[in-house]
């Protein structure tokens, strides 16, 4: 979902960067889920509410919901989840990956490491793992509901 320019304002002045938040989609999950709303480019962002949050509020891709935001002060940097072995040892073994990977923003890698922890199978998580590491070879593909490259 798109939270414009305006709207991020009133969350938070003058913040560039992802910004931390607490969001319920009609009043659920409770109490609210921390997620990162992030930076669209022209000051705009995007809120990305995922299967945890839309299964607590029963909703559905494509329903109206009312959303409530509030702006985290209790978020603090780093990664949250740990990179996963194979993932680790594939970028090791592929240099242009792994300096793409260098490259990314440290909020980009720790976006992408939670939702490499999150997958739930273990064919998921290696489908996963190769869609990851063909964006950092450079391949102009969706992952992560994005444009790469």
């Amino acid at each position: 979902m798109i939270v414009s320019e305006a709207q991020a304002q009133q969350i938070r002045p003058d913040w560039k960067r992802p910004i931390p938040v607490t969001v319920q989609v009609n009043g659920q999950p409770e109490p609210p889920a921390r997620v990162n709303m992030m930076p669209a480019g022209d000051g705009s962002f995007l809120l990305y509410l995922d299967g945890a949050i839309r299964k607590a509020s029963a909703t559905t891709v494509g329903d109206t919901v009312e959303v409530s935001l509030a702006f985290d002060d209790s978020y603090r940097g780093g990664p949250a989840h740990a990179m996963p072995a194979e993932f680790a040892a594939r970028l090791d073994a592929n240099p242009v990956a792994r300096a793409r990977w260098d490259q990314l923003s440290p909020s980009l890698q720790k976006e992408m490491l939670r939702y490499l922890a999150r997958l739930k199978s273990d064919a998921a998580r290696i489908r996963n793992i190769e869609q990851a590491l063909n964006v950092l070879n450079g391949a102009k593909v969706r992952f992560m509901a994005r444009a790469w490259n």
